[in-house]
């Protein structure tokens, strides 16, 4: 996730460079907006590991839920750049932190201990591009 994520920011810094994209102050304060409420749902990286696994799937959840909210909200480039963030962690989507009776979890799965450190260091990143957007 943090590798697609920062593809997804590489591609966003290049299209502010070449003009591509110029943000409006509606996209400069959506991103601010956004960012924020990343940044408080998930915490710096020495809080987040300190939680038990039913908290950090939460949080992540959240930032999925602060995406989707944005989405609706604004149009062009800054939607295609957040729904492909979006689509790029929906795997949070499919995780479970409950143990689950084989086949009784409608197909969720249970993360590996990696892959919680991943998603969460791939939002601080959003995090870092959306402060980006909305200071341009």
């Amino acid at each position: 996730m943090q590798t697609t994520i920062a593809r997804l920011a590489e591609e966003a810094e290049l299209q502010f460079r070449d003009g591509t994209w110029e943000p409006t102050p509606a996209d400069r304060l959506l991103a601010a907006e956004a960012e924020a409420d990343l940044a408080a749902a998930v915490a710096p990286p020495h809080v987040q590991e300190g939680l038990p696994p039913i908290d950090r799937l939460e949080r992540l959840r959240t930032a999925l839920a602060v995406l989707a909210v944005a989405i609706t909200r604004v149009h062009g480039h800054l939607a295609w750049f957040l729904a492909a963030a979006s689509t790029a962690l929906a795997p949070v989507l499919h995780w479970r932190a409950l143990p689950a009776e084989e086949g009784h979890s409608f197909g969720a799965v249970l993360p590996e201990p990696g892959q919680y450190a991943d998603a969460e260091d791939a939002v601080r990143r959003l995090q870092q591009t959306l402060t980006r957007i909305s200071a341009a």
